[in-house]
């Protein structure tokens, strides 16, 4: 059993596909799909069972889950001995936004590349945003996530950033775009609205205070991905409010302040026993936006 072995497995089993696994690993496929086999071969028992849709876990397969997921870890801790002989090693999984203009990704991500060459980063989305990304980080398939939920997580470490309001997506012709004032969220309620997906920070932020004020809303156009929500505004599929932070300059698209304020709360959370490079990443974000790094974080 090496390694390598664990890291297929675990793939695998969060991919629920041998071919996804491949690419999230840079590996050929008949290299996991054997790995896989000898770690099976190994244990003695069926680790998946495979069909025509795809693999689902046996239930040996999910209790091996959890162990090889801590034994990961365990191994990225030893790792983590020996940073003073070369510097870091390994890989930090990222969860991330796409299309956030307010984090400077690539920027950061490169800064943190030039400090630390010998780690390898992996970053990505979930498709159900930030309560998805939670999940990861808690369980463990994540090192490192962006967060836009309204209240702290349990069972994460986790470094406030930013707070930012949220505004009215209007498109260019809408009675309420002129003036430039404050546009009521009860006014907004009864129109036709844009959003992300159930699950998203902004949609859970927004859905809260909705609720508070004793409003309903019909959603008509669901995307998955929150720098897109402009363009379907100016395309006249409905209205939006957003953070103000991940609004990109949109042709055909208005802004205005909404009343009552709503404050959406961004985030970077980590795992509870952060490796030391994943505790390296998260020292570099709070330095681009000046915050102070817990000790939770600076010595777990």
């Amino acid at each position: 059993m090496d390694t390598r072995q664990l890291e297929y497995f675990v793939a695998v089993a969060e991919e629920q596909n041998f071919t996804r696994a491949a690419a999230r690993l840079f590996a050929a496929q008949s290299t996991v799909s054997a790995g896989v086999a000898a770690l099976e071969r190994e244990l003695g028992a069926r680790l998946f069972e495979r069909d025509a849709h795809g693999v689902r876990l046996t239930g040996i397969g999910e209790a091996a889950l959890a162990e090889a997921r801590t034994g990961l870890q365990s191994i990225e801790r030893l790792r983590d001995l020996a940073v003073g002989e070369g510097g870091l090693r390994g890989a930090v999984r990222v969860g991330i936004f796409t299309n956030l203009a307010s984090i400077d990704l690539p920027g950061i991500m490169g800064e943190f590349r030039r400090r630390h060459p010998g780690v390898d980063l992996r970053l990505g989305p979930s498709p159900s945003g930030s309560t998805g990304l939670a999940d990861d980080v808690r369980q463990g398939r994540v090192d490192v996530a962006f967060l836009g939920l309204p209240d702290r997580v349990p069972g994460v470490l986790e470094l406030p950033l930013a707070e930012t309001p949220f505004v009215a997506v209007l498109p260019e012709g809408h009675p309420r775009a002129e003036g430039g004032g404050p546009v009521a969220l009860e006014t907004l309620a009864a129109e036709r609205w844009v959003d992300a997906r159930a699950g998203f920070g902004n949609r859970v932020t927004l859905d809260r205070a909705l609720t508070a004020a004793g409003l309903t809303r019909q959603v008509a156009t669901e995307v998955s991905d929150l720098g897109e929500i402009p363009r379907f505004v100016a395309a006249g599929l409905g209205v939006a409010a957003l953070p103000s932070l991940t609004v990109l300059p949109t042709a055909g698209v208005v802004t205005r302040p909404l009343t009552p304020a709503i404050q959406w709360r961004l985030s970077v959370i980590a795992h509870p026993r952060p490796g030391a490079a994943a505790r390296a990443l998260v020292g570099l974000i709070a330095e681009r936006f000046g915050r102070a790094v817990p000790p939770t974080l600076e010595a777990s």
